[in-house]
């Protein structure tokens, strides 16, 4: 059998990972996102440029500054001891902490650009009807900016089933805890077993083909391209 047993597990336990995270940060992603499109607040460079700093940062240096915060001295990690959670470092939680960190940005800007795009006018109408502020975001703003959520949705599933730098420095190795498809890949190329890591690394390249045709053929058919 090509995936074995370890495989098996690291691919399940990459999906569950990816789609809690892309849940997670719907969730959070769309109140700052909202914010961001919204405000002329001089705070939305700086809070812009921090939500982007996964992009342009490598993932070991995001994961060791974690690691450090969540670790046993740090101060998220004495808060959650504080509390009798202990440390969440090797742990899923841990893991999906440092998704929802370095997967931001692939969430937030692209509901960002939805919301910018949508303009005032829709908004001005809905004032006009008297709309409350909630009931223009649910039947305005939301169906509007579904095309943004979709791309949100498809791009931070996808980035966190590819992450490995942060995942690793957080998680570790442990199997069937933190174990992901990205970590199970390196340790069959460091055992010199070649055969698995390829079927692993295709399954990869064509999820991450998929995911791309996707959203292309989504632009295409909105924009109309010939």
């Amino acid at each position: 059998m090509p995936l074995d047993a370890s495989d098996l597990g690291a691919i399940w336990l990459t999906l569950k990972l990816a789609s809690l995270t892309t849940v997670i940060l719907l969730i959070v992603g769309t109140p700052i996102a909202w914010w961001l499109a919204r405000t002329r607040s001089w705070w939305r460079g700086p809070v812009g440029a921090v939500i982007a700093l996964p992009l342009v940062l490598p993932p070991t240096v995001i994961g060791f500054y974690l690691l450090i915060a969540l670790g046993p001295h740090g101060w998220i990690g004495q808060a959650t001891q504080a509390m009798g959670l202990g440390t969440v470092v090797f742990s899923f939680t841990g893991l999906v902490i440092g998704s929802v960190v370095y997967s931001m940005p692939f969430v937030v800007q692209p509901l960002q650009n939805a919301f910018d795009a949508m303009g005032q006018r829709p908004l001005e109408v809905a004032a006009t009807l008297r709309a409350s502020p909630w009931d223009t975001f649910v039947h305005v703003v939301l169906p509007l900016a579904r095309p943004g959520f979709v791309t949100a949705s498809i791009l931070g599933f996808a980035h966190t089933v590819g992450e490995f730098g942060v995942v690793l420095m957080i998680g570790g190795n442990i199997p069937d805890k933190t174990r992901v498809v990205s970590v199970q890949i390196f340790d069959h190329v460091e055992a010199m077993a070649y055969t698995q890591a390829h079927w692993l690394a295709g399954s990869m390249l064509l999820f991450s083909f998929l995911v791309l045709l996707v959203l292309y053929a989504g632009r295409r058919g909105k924009t109309g391209w010939s």
